[in-house]
Parts: C-alpha cells; sequence; structure tokens
C-alpha cells in the first residue's frame, strides 16, 4: 500500500511521458521573486521510468505560503502539488552557467545575458553572441537616446556604429574600445552568417560584462553609497 505522499504531474523528460506521476523527494529553495513568490528545485522520480528528474517550481497562491513555506513544506505535503504551483521547466544542462551578469543588472539586460550565458554553456557560440548583441544593444540605446548631440546616429543604425560614435564623444569609458572590436562598424559581425568560434563568442561576453560594469553596477553602487551617506547625515542631526 502506498503511503500519502507529496506527488507532482507533469511530462517527463526522461521517458517523454505525457502527465505522468512523480513522487517528490527531495525540496531546495533556490530565490523569491515579487517580494513573495518562493521558487523550489525539487527531486522528483518518474512512475513510469523510474528515473530521476529536479524542477524549478514556483508557488502560484500566495494564500498557501503558511503549508508550503514550512520546513520541508513540499515534501510532506500530502497530494498534487500541480495545482499550487508553477513549473517553469527542469534543470538540465543550460543551469551549467558560470557566466553571471554584473551586480544590480536587472529586467530584460538581465534576460539576454541569462540567455547569451545559456547557449554559451551549451556550445552554442552564435545564439550567445547573438542575445550578448542584444544585452548591448539593450544597454546602450538609452544612453543614447539621452544625448542631445544633432550627430548621434539613429537607433536602428548598426550597433558598430552606434558604438564607434559613442567611443568618439566619450560616452562610452575609451577604455572598452579595443574590446569592442568583436562587433563590426557594418553590422557584419559573423551571428548572421552562423560563423562564429568560441573565442568570438567569448569576446562577446568580456566586452559584455566590462560594459554593463561600468555603465549599470557601477553608477548604481555609487547611487546606493550616496543613499546611505544621506542616511546617516539624517540619523545624527
Amino acid at each position: 500500500m502506498r503511503l500519502p505522499m507529496s506527488l507532482l504531474v507533469t511530462n517527463c523528460p526522461r521517458c517523454g511521458a505525457k502527465q505522468i506521476t512523480f513522487d517528490v523527494i527531495a525540496q531546495w529553495y533556490c530565490s523569491t521573486r515579487y517580494e513573495w513568490q518562493n521558487w523550489f528545485e525539487i527531486f522528483c522520480v518518474c512512475r513510469s521510468c523510474k528515473r530521476s528528474t529536479v524542477f524549478l517550481v514556483g508557488l502560484k497562491d500566495i494564500g498557501r505560503r503558511d503549508v508550503f513555506y514550512q520546513a520541508q513544506g513540499i515534501v510532506n505535503f500530502s497530494g498534487d502539488l500541480s495545482p499550487y504551483f508553477e513549473i517553469e521547466r527542469f534543470i538540465s544542462l543550460r543551469d551549467n552557467v558560470s557566466t553571471k551578469p554584473t551586480e544590480h543588472v536587472t529586467g530584460d539586460i538581465k534576460n539576454a545575458f541569462v540567455e547569451g550565458a545559456a547557449c554559451l554553456s551549451i556550445e552554442c557560440y552564435n545564439a550567445a553572441a547573438s542575445m550578448f548583441r542584444l544585452c548591448v544593444d539593450l544597454v546602450t540605446l538609452p544612453l543614447l537616446a539621452n544625448c542631445d548631440d544633432k550627430t548621434k546616429p539613429k537607433p536602428y543604425d548598426t550597433l558598430g556604429r552606434r558604438l564607434k560614435w559613442m567611443f568618439d564623444n566619450k560616452i562610452l569609458p575609451v577604455e572598452l574600445q579595443e574590446l569592442a572590436t568583436c562587433i563590426r562598424e557594418d553590422g557584419n559581425d559573423g551571428a548572421h552568417a552562423g560563423t562564429l568560434t568560441k573565442a568570438d563568442a567569448d569576446d562577446w561576453v568580456d566586452f559584455t560584462i566590462e560594459l554593463l560594469e561600468r555603465v549599470v553596477t557601477e553608477p548604481k553602487k555609487l547611487e546606493l553609497a550616496k543613499k546611505r551617506r544621506i542616511a546617516r547625515r539624517a540619523t545624527k542631526d
């Protein structure tokens, strides 16, 4: 007789069974989104093929926190977790990612970087370079929009020409210009031809990380330090 236990009903990535039942064996807290939604990796065993999969799941119902946010609350739950949890994906080779965006990078920029790093980890170099290119594009477009110089390139101009103009006009740190050689002025960086190598993709990573550090991370750190200083002075007064 099978004892009541925690279950998950979804497709099995190992044997291909559709809407099969998994036994939930273990859980591990990963992160919190929206200041309330906890995300977990849960170790499950398929009842069809008897092989294990780790799923990334997040609680859907804020009203169930008292049940599932207890110690081992997911594993100890008796019944199907599927109505209460969003299944984002299963853990796979794409999670073997050591390249991370710099601190304080958020939103679409972070998403593009993370996707590029995932592509890089599975040796999809053209796809990786395309996502890092998008990341650079998203970072530099607002800088261009905030510039009043009438000689500036149009937003739809090639990324290479945009960056050259920004370096020439000291909008971007000139120290990064040598790293930007992976981006051709004519926009023909090889991504469209599908000929990029690991070295090419690594060049994109180096430039993107340094750009994010200078344009996003360092200004945010200074902003937060200024706020802390103001707060200290206000407390002292």
